[in-house]
């Protein structure tokens, strides 16, 4: 049999001792990996790395493919980023999956009630607002920018209908914004219509997030699996581990076209750190995804059975489980599951491994790689959005603009946080130091008229940022402001 080698990233906190906890483990299973610890997290913030990791582990990484990562910390302040959303998007591993389950001897309201859980979240990884692209436009207004991509949307929607597909799963949901953020979650759904065209033996259906959530509450069972956006895919995937006993029972793999990570999505818990005491079942269940991930699926289903058997007889962590029942320390709980290798649950359906096959490393690219889609029909701009601030009023600021206004050119309205402003509003509007200025055009602009109109509104007010409004083959590429 193969073996594989994957890079392996301890982590902080309690990331040790649970990793050690599942290496144990697929030790005792004789799964056939050979491990290559890489060095990343806290420390090496603190040591200078901006991104977390030294440029040996970012080597060992792309060499390898595939990283098993513990959680990690990212010291608080000093503009450093998240170690854990950087990875995922520095190797641009599209799609994270979380599969939310019910498992025998974690104890919830779903399974007191008799009502199991068996979800599967599927979150666009890489855009959205986590690009962290934010400014300050006045000292009383932050700025993000969200990014939703065709191409990105594309990518991570065929995952889900595939991975769907191979499973054998029959619905796939798309959870949304769309009636609200119109452009970017209206692509966002259109692209996963497109997708499902070419999947047709599978429900394709679509429902706003917050309608989602409620609906996951009261009503789980209706749900297969889910594809989000990235802000909203990480709300809704804590809501899922929820329902299943918490963050200690979520698995997370994070897939990417060359390079894919399996993780522990709960936190470092520096309070228990090195007490022995934390549970590996999250870390442990990461890793079971990445064994079917690599065509280990007989590993894998081995391995997962014991642990549904070692739930099964009761023992726990400290965490979760029977009261009455001693727990146990990090360590004897992976022992037990060790001991129940080749046992098979009494209460819950064994599982059956689907056959093995032979994972296939990715080429690693020696350029840049560009996702492009091609354009139809005509592209034209039909405006501009001009940004200033000023603590005037909008009847005020149309006065000292009128004189400047080239005739080609039409002030169309004036907005303050997305609420216009004028020529129609209302006084009760409360408005802060920020306007935009819309300004359409009769015929196609050319952006060197825009660029020295712009100019000069800069030397009246302060110009703090602009916007091209794109018309693509007749459809408005831009979002009115409320009542517009």
């Amino acid at each position: 049999m193969t073996h594989y080698t994957i890079s392996v990233a301890y982590g902080d906190g309690i990331g040790p001792e649970i990793m050690d906890a599942v290496l144990n483990i697929f030790n005792a299973a004789e799964v056939p990996l050979n491990y290559e610890f890489v060095e990343m997290g806290k420390k090496y913030f603190e040591q200078g790395y901006s991104n977390g990791m030294s440029a040996e582990a970012q080597h060992n990484i792309e060499k390898n493919g595939v990283l098993f990562k513990g959680p990690m910390e990212t010291p608080k302040g000093a503009g450093m980023k998240s170690i854990n959303v950087t990875a995922r998007k520095f190797w641009s591993t599209f799609a994270n999956r979380r599969h939310f389950r019910s498992l025998k001897g974690v104890d919830t309201v779903y399974s007191k009630a008799g009502i199991p859980i068996d979800i599967t979240i599927v979150r666009e990884n890489i855009e959205d607002t986590y690009g962290g692209i934010e400014h300050l436009n006045t000292h009383d207004l932050a700025v993000s920018r969200r990014f939703i991509s065709r191409p990105g949307s594309m990518q991570v929607h065929r995952f889900a209908f595939e991975m769907a597909k191979k499973e054998g799963l029959k619905k796939v949901s798309c959870g949304h914004k769309a009636n609200i953020m119109k452009i970017t979650d209206g692509l966002f759904l259109e692209t996963f219509y497109e997708v499902a065209k070419d999947y047709p033996e599978i429900d394709a259906n679509d429902i706003i997030v917050d309608d989602l959530c409620m609906k996951l509450v009261v009503d789980p069972k209706r749900f297969e699996v889910v594809v989000l956006p990235n802000l909203q895919g990480d709300i809704v995937s804590d809501l899922c581990a929820g329902l299943v006993g918490g963050l200690g029972f979520a698995p997370s793999a994070n897939i990417g076209e060359r390079i894919s990570i399996f993780e522990a999505v709960h936190g470092t818990a520096p309070d228990i750190a090195g007490k022995n005491i934390a549970n590996p079942t999250s870390l442990l269940l990461s890793g079971l995804m990445m064994l079917k991930h690599l065509g280990l699926q007989s590993h894998a289903v081995v391995i997962e059975n014991a642990l549904l058997r070692t739930l099964e007889d009761g023992v726990h962590t400290g965490d979760f489980g029977d009261r009455v029942i001693p727990a146990s320390d990090t360590s004897d709980f992976a022992q037990a599951i060790i001991a129940n290798l080749g046992r098979l649950p009494k209460e819950s359906r064994p599982k059956i491994a689907q056959p093995d096959f032979t994972w296939v490393k990715p080429e690693p690219s020696t350029e840049t790689i560009m996702m492009t889609t091609e354009a139809k029909g005509l592209q034209s701009i039909d405006g501009f959005d001009v940004f200033i601030e000023s603590s005037e009023d909008p009847k005020t600021i149309v006065e000292k603009l009128k004189h400047i206004i080239p005739a080609e050119m039409n002030l169309q309205n004036i907005s303050n946080r997305g609420t216009q402003v004028w020529p129609n509003g209302s006084y009760f509007t409360e408005c802060i130091n920020h306007y935009g200025l819309r300004f359409l055009c009769a015929a196609s602009i050319n952006k060197a008229q825009f660029f020295s109109l712009m100019a000069e509104i800069d030397k009246i007010f302060s110009v703090v940022s602009f916007e091209m409004l794109l018309n693509l083959n007749g459809k408005r590429g831009y979002s009115l402001a409320q009542g517009e």
